[in-house]
């Protein structure tokens, strides 16, 4: 009797080990058939498909014989992650299979000395990052920026050379407020050689000195983007208005005489010079409009620096506008020019050479 039963003991566990080689045949079988009919089908259909193929990898790795094979472990991981990117109205179930999918993903890779499934583990791994940035962007258009950021992040632990993420969460940080976190997001787009580097300049331009009042960090950054686009006219046009603020006109125009020097025939250089004569002559104006108006003799003192300072301006903005005769910013500021000195015939000259450019669209 015991040997009898002793052989039926080893029958049935053969039996029950084989029964579970099995499932993990019908896995491979329910994700080939997915992988040709998924798309076409429902999201509920989809769902149903691969939670059927996940709970055919979970019986086989319920058993001591089939829980070692690498492909129960890599076929569970496509199916737990296929759900987590497929998922997109529970997101708790998107996570909580993710969570399942990076297990089996580290399982895989520990059993498959091989490679033979190098593939579906690659796969399960892009499912699992694409189902982070799924699940960030639905944050993101709820307009819940916190949970878009995390996401975001999680993103780039896994990618750590994906700019489109660090933008993305360079963005998200700004409209949460964190103009540092944002700065070194946009700084880290700008480091992998971005084609938006020289937009992503402006922008974290723009923050340290709107957001941040942080003038020296501002500058600091012109520095850097003028070493990369020495010629940009608009953090030339910056970097002058910062030192005008500062009052340190010499630094401004040294910096703008070689650039002249350099190439005397582009007309943003100067009008850029005529800038820092002319924006002196904008802060003396503000300063003279708060004198009482008894002061005469000081009124008349800050008119004369003003007025010299204009016209110190007006040749370098003549130049510029004979340079390139359709500079708009340049004949604003020579129209205004010749408006306060009440020249009528050079201010309907200019006005009328205004009239003839075509709006901007």
């Amino acid at each position: 009797m015991k040997k009898i039963l002793l052989s039926i003991l080893i029958v049935g566990s053969a039996t029950f080990a084989n029964a579970q080689k099995s499932e993990v045949a019908e896995a491979k079988k329910q994700w080939n058939i997915f992988s040709i009919t998924g798309a076409s089908q429902s999201l509920d259909k989809q769902l149903a498909f691969l939670n059927t193929g996940l709970a055919h990898t979970d019986n086989a790795i319920a058993n001591e014989k089939s829980k070692t094979l690498v492909e129960a472990w890599s076929y569970r991981a496509l199916f737990a992650s296929s759900i987590a990117i497929t998922d997109t109205v529970n997101t708790a179930n998107s996570i909580a299979k993710q969570k399942i999918a990076e297990e089996a993903v580290a399982k895989a890779k520990e059993l498959d000395v091989k490679g033979d499934e190098k593939t579906n583990i690659s796969n399960s791994e892009l499912n699992i990052r694409n189902s982070i940035i799924v699940r960030g962007m639905k944050a993101y258009n709820k307009k819940d920026y916190a949970s878009a950021l995390k996401g975001f992040e999680e993103a780039i632990a896994l990618n750590p050379k994906d700019t489109s993420m660090y933008l993305n969460a360079g963005v998200t940080a700004k409209l949460l407020n964190r103009m540092p976190v944002a700065i070194g997001y946009f700084k880290k787009v700008i480091s992998l050689n971005s084609p938006e580097s020289k937009d992503l300049y402006t922008e974290i331009i723009n923050m340290n000195l709107i957001d941040l009042k942080d003038t020296v960090g501002a500058m600091s950054v012109i520095t850097e983007a003028l070493a990369k686009y020495p010629d940009d006219a608009a953090f030339i046009g910056t970097q002058t208005d910062i030192y005008i603020a500062q009052g340190d006109i010499a630094k401004s125009q040294m910096s703008l005489n070689k650039l002249i020097a350099k190439d005397g025939s582009k007309a943003v250089y100067h009008y850029l010079m005529g800038d820092t004569y002319y924006k002196q002559a904008l802060l003396i104006q503000d300063d003279r409009k708060k004198l009482d108006p008894k002061k005469v003799k000081e009124f008349d003192a800050l008119t004369a620096k003003m007025t010299l300072l204009i016209d110190q301006s007006l040749p370098h903005y003549k130049k510029s506008v004979e340079l390139d005769p359709k500079f708009v910013s340049a004949l604003e500021s020579l129209k205004q020019i010749y408006a306060f000195k009440n020249d009528n015939a050079n201010y309907e000259a200019i006005k009328k050479q205004l009239d003839a450019i075509p709006a901007a669209n």
